[in-house]
């Protein structure tokens, strides 16, 4: 699942008339730059959340034959952008009681994601990057490649993650964000995680935007 649904506030007035997923990094759109990625990677079905501006989205993207997936989208135009949790409790009938990935649409980065990622009795597994300077005091800690919260030293969630639909089973569909959910699993030590030190960049201003185009290639 591709992350598309919000508003990009800090990126206008680029996203005033473009989503910011669609905002290109060297000529290309964010989540264009995940599709080839997942496609490459063997992923044949894409799940993308969509709201502000959504249409130009579905529009630009089609049904994913140009990369050989198929594109499907769970729409949150009517209710508003659910935020992260939110967003993903609504398109949880498209996985089927199976692990899933999630990703970011407007982060740019070279992780390879793994189309057989496997949990087991895990909620999650969370994928970490170092401090960025926007975010100096991190969001999770990591021990042992286990997510803990309550520590010193901790690390920036990269957007990127795997999921188990049992973290949002008895969960009802409203805006809800994703972090507090990953810090009661991690308490419960059902939440696993990686240190990803490659290429990543979080689009989430104009500036980083720049930054991004002029480091990442």
């Amino acid at each position: 699942m591709i992350l598309a649904a919000g508003r990009g506030e800090r990126m206008r007035p680029l996203t005033d008339e473009t989503p910011k997923p669609l905002i290109k990094i060297h000529a290309k759109p964010l989540i264009v730059w995940h599709i080839e990625k997942l496609a490459l990677l063997g992923f044949s079905e894409i799940v993308i959340n969509v709201a502000h501006l959504g249409g130009k989205i579905i529009e630009s993207l089609g049904d994913g034959s140009a990369w050989g997936v198929s594109l499907l989208y769970s729409d949150e135009r009517e209710s508003g952008a659910l935020e992260s949790a939110g967003g993903i409790i609504k398109a949880l009938p498209f996985f089927e009681n199976e692990t899933f990935l999630v990703v970011n649409g407007d982060i740019w980065c070279d992780y390879e994601f793994e189309r057989d990622f496997r949990l087991g009795d895990d909620l999650a597994h969370l994928v970490l990057v170092p401090n960025p300077p926007h975010n100096p005091d991190g969001d999770f800690g990591l021990h042992k490649n286990r997510v803990i919260d309550e520590t010193t030293k901790k690390f920036t969630f990269s957007g990127i993650g795997y999921y188990s639909p049992k973290l949002f089973n008895a969960l009802e569909c409203a805006k809800l964000p994703l972090a507090p959910l990953l810090r009661e699993a991690a308490l419960q030590n059902r939440v696993s995680g990686q240190l990803y030190e490659g290429k990543w960049h979080d689009i989430g201003t104009p500036q980083r935007l720049s930054e991004a185009e002029a480091t990442s290639v």
